[in-house]
């Protein structure tokens, strides 16, 4: 696993934790059920507290990206059935909402188009 943190680059340390681990698992540079090294191992590796590391965890953790098994460690998730699930599951949501709402098809794709948008920085 290879993490390079750039302080320079903006972002916040525990995003770019997050954001190269979920792309490496995503990838298959980090296969499912690699062990991860500790919160503390790799915060020293890095050069960042402790508690930078485990933030990035718990997002990974909730994105299901990652799963801890208690003593055992922290492992790579099959992250690709976990967060296709999870993007499902909020599409519903979505989809529900502006049913409720009471906008067309049409406006209901529009506003969700504009959000991908913006998450993704176009």
């Amino acid at each position: 696993m290879t993490l390079k943190i750039r302080i320079v680059d903006g972002s916040a340390p525990y995003e770019q934790v997050r954001a190269q681990i979920s792309e490496q698992a995503r990838s298959g540079a980090l296969p499912v059920g690699y062990r991860l090294p500790t919160v503390r191992g790799l915060a020293e590796r890095l050069g960042l507290a402790a508690n930078t590391v485990a933030k990035a965890y718990r997002a990974l953790e909730t994105d299901g990206v990652i799963e801890t098994r208690g003593r055992n460690g922290t492992f790579v998730a099959a992250a690709g059935s976990a967060a296709e699930r999870e993007a499902a599951g909020a599409a519903a949501a979505y989809a529900e909402r502006v049913r409720r709402l009471g906008l067309s098809e049409a406006q209901a794709s529009a506003a969700a188009r504009d959000a991908l948008r913006a998450a993704y920085g176009e």
